[in-house]
């Protein structure tokens, strides 16, 4: 669904929303719920911004306004939180319980609107209303729709907010993703006065030493399987606590054996730095789906990136996940 119109008309009617996205946000969920939030604000309906995770530092530039406001789930939950005081839920860049841990439990008496507003592929039934366009390069470009369709006018941060989650999932307009409707929204955003040259040094030339000592760990234990065609990367928690590292820091990592002219798939297997499951990173040039293999493992994604979950150690977590990535692939005729 694409006319934005039914989550208008739940919203218009709200005093208060409260809008979330998945786990360990990257650039295009938290560029997404920045400016939702901007943009209800300027309906003059106020919300907060709960994130599951704790926000990257080199993402704060984009939710340093006092209006928005996040919690870091990762050091448990707020006692007092109280979910009945929002009109409606707002769940931007996913659509899946599994990138919302937490949430489904204690949304279980929630009977207020539940929105969702996404561009992924998987999509599950749980929600009040869905604006998803699976076509679309990233959430914010259908954030931005959203908010057009509303009236809303587009200043310098909501401005900054959409191309920042823009650029992030196409890789500044690199990856296939990229539409010619894209670049007409990043040309729109940036008449607006988007500083590009300041996103891009805050996205690409600002990470912390740790991500290089990352970089360094997943790149030694990088396996070629499949014919070459099938890169596996792995990370050991005890990789993190050397390094000094988080989540934040291994942000992009998957996408560096895709240079490698024989892959088609890139695979990297995390184990969590507390208790819970084997984190899997997917990325593909496009013979592979990787968004369809993902569900075999409870996860999903796009057809070019997408992520799994695995209960159980990182040696089998290569064993089943790589081994069935590799007949996948050996399965699949090679493109003409």
């Amino acid at each position: 669904m694409t006319d934005a119109q039914p989550l208008i008309d739940i919203l218009t009617t709200c005093k208060n929303v409260l809008i979330t996205t998945h786990v360990r946000p990257d650039g295009d969920a938290l560029g997404s719920t920045a400016a939702l939030s901007l943009g209800l604000r300027a309906k003059g309906i106020a919300s907060e911004v709960l994130l599951l995770s704790a926000l990257p530092p080199k993402y704060a530039f984009v939710h340093k306004d006092p209006g928005v406001i996040s919690y870091d789930m990762d050091r448990g939950w707020p006692t007092a939180f109280d979910f009945d005081r929002f009109d409606a839920l707002a769940v931007v860049d996913t659509g899946t319980w599994s990138q919302l841990p937490g949430m489904q439990e204690r949304l279980a008496n929630f009977t207020k609107p539940k929105l969702v507003i996404d561009h992924h592929l998987t999509q599950e039934d749980w929600a009040t209303h869905h604006l998803v366009d699976k076509k679309a390069s990233s959430a914010a470009e259908v954030v931005a729709m959203l908010l057009k369709q509303w009236g809303v006018p587009f200043d310098s941060q909501i401005a900054n907010a959409l191309y920042v989650g823009m650029t992030a999932d196409t890789g500044w307009f690199q990856y296939s993703n990229t539409r010619p409707a894209t670049l007409r929204l990043a040309a729109e955003l940036m008449e607006i006065g988007v500083d590009t040259d300041r996103i891009y040094q805050a996205l690409y030339q600002n990470d912390r030493p740790q991500r290089l000592a990352m970089q360094t760990k997943a790149l030694q234990s990088l396996q070629l399987l499949a014919g070459g065609k099938l890169a596996v990367m792995t990370l050991t928690k005890q990789d993190y606590l050397d390094a000094g590292a988080t989540n934040n820091d291994t942000d992009g990592l998957i996408n560096i054996p895709l240079s490698v002219a024989t892959v088609e798939v890139s695979l990297m297997l995390a184990e969590p730095l507390v208790d819970g499951p084997i984190r899997g990173s997917l990325r593909s040039k496009g013979g592979i789906d990787v968004a369809a293999f993902a569900q075999q493992f409870g996860g999903g994604g796009h057809a070019r990136a997408a992520g799994v979950k695995f209960e159980g150690t990182l040696t089998d977590a290569v064993e089943k996940v790589a081994g069935e990535l590799t007949r996948a692939i050996t399965a699949t005729p090679a493109a003409t």
